[in-house]
């Protein structure tokens, strides 16, 4: 997968997410830092004073060493760390963090107008999922898959879905199946707009739904987390997907509800392994 390095005004810092995640103002980030260590039971006081900043309407991320790109945005919510999660995440997914380079948590912290132990924090995170690696005394790098990995995440995926998704159209009932329809049209209508950070979340939700049904909370999970990795972008891949790639795999979810609705049962089995050789 590759991206352009070439910033704003040459400066050679990666350009903001072209989609970054919006967010709204917030109380000082330090006031958030302390409430979260003083409710861990630390009573430690982190990260940094920040008055009444207008947030950008768009995040930018500096690589490691870098200078910074814009004006630092600050963030709201009840976990900052959670919020700088779904950001990263969305950056991951929309090609905004590059495969290979390394992205130090203190010029992420920066942007975002926090300390940077939440950005570790998410980070890590992000480690345990096997999106990034740890660089002593750095960063962290994001990882660099190639195809192999994707099919094989497309393989696994299959493994384990086609045959639940068989047990639910021999079992639920097709008024069921209709409440999902406005989810499965959410996807169409998040791949008509051609960002695939918009789409993958629609995505990852019909999908959730439709597992969720087999009440096996463990399932709907681990199918989440190999999802979610399957979004990744390819190292020397393109960025995104095009349009017309998100809108014929939305169209296979309003297919594949109504033959779960009519209890097709071969055609349950075709249409998710075509869905998900169709992911890779």
């Amino acid at each position: 997968m590759k991206q352009g390095t070439q910033g704003s005004a040459g400066t050679g810092i990666p350009d903001p997410l072209a989609r970054g995640a919006r967010v709204p103002p917030q109380q000082r980030a330090a006031d958030v830092d302390r409430d979260r260590d003083l409710a861990d039971g630390t009573g430690a006081v982190r990260g940094e004073h920040t008055h009444s900043e207008t947030p950008s309407p768009t995040l930018g991320f500096a690589r490691a060493g870098g200078p910074p790109s814009r004006p630092r945005q600050v963030l709201q919510r009840p976990s900052v760390r959670g919020q700088i999660l779904d950001a990263l995440r969305t950056a991951l997914v929309g090609g905004e963090l590059t495969p290979g380079e390394v992205y130090s948590a203190p010029a992420l912290g920066d942007r975002f107008g926090v300390s940077a132990t939440p950005v570790r924090e998410a980070m890590q995170q992000l480690a345990t999922e096997g999106a990034v690696e740890v660089v002593p005394n750095r960063g962290f790098r994001v990882i660099e898959r190639g195809a192999r990995e994707l099919a094989e995440l497309a393989e696994i995926r299959a493994l384990i879905e086609v045959p639940v998704m068989l047990r639910l159209a021999r079992t639920v009932p097709a008024a069921r199946w209709a409440d999902l329809r406005p989810l499965a049209e959410g996807t169409v209508r998040a791949a008509a707009s051609g960002c695939r950070a918009t789409y993958a979340e629609s995505d990852r939700a019909f999908h959730r739904a439709v597992l969720a049904l087999a009440g096996n909370e463990q399932l709907v999970q681990i199918a989440e987390d190999l999802h979610r990795r399957a979004q990744w972008p390819l190292v020397g891949g393109p960025v995104t997907r095009g349009r017309a790639d998100l809108v014929a795999d939305a169209a296979e979810h309003l297919a594949l509800l109504d033959a779960l609705a009519a209890g097709e049962w071969d055609v349950v089995r075709s249409l998710v392994q075509e869905h998900f050789a169709g992911a890779a």
